[in-house]
């Protein structure tokens, strides 16, 4: 005989489990310092000065 399986608890293990990864997504996406994020826009806008000061005009 096969066992019952209760689809119910399965479900809500289901839920559970996306709202984790989804938290987790979040605290990596939003959770961050001030100084962190001011820091990464400062390396972004460089890079991309840097990549424009490099650009050859046809």
């Amino acid at each position: 005989m096969s066992n019952v399986t209760n689809l119910n608890q399965f479900r809500k293990q289901k839920a559970r489990a996306d709202k984790r990864a989804q938290g987790d997504a979040n605290a990596v996406k939003f959770g961050r310092t001030k100084a962190q994020k001011q820091a990464e826009d400062l390396d972004t806008n460089r890079a991309k000065s840097h990549l424009d000061q490099h650009k050859v005009d046809e």
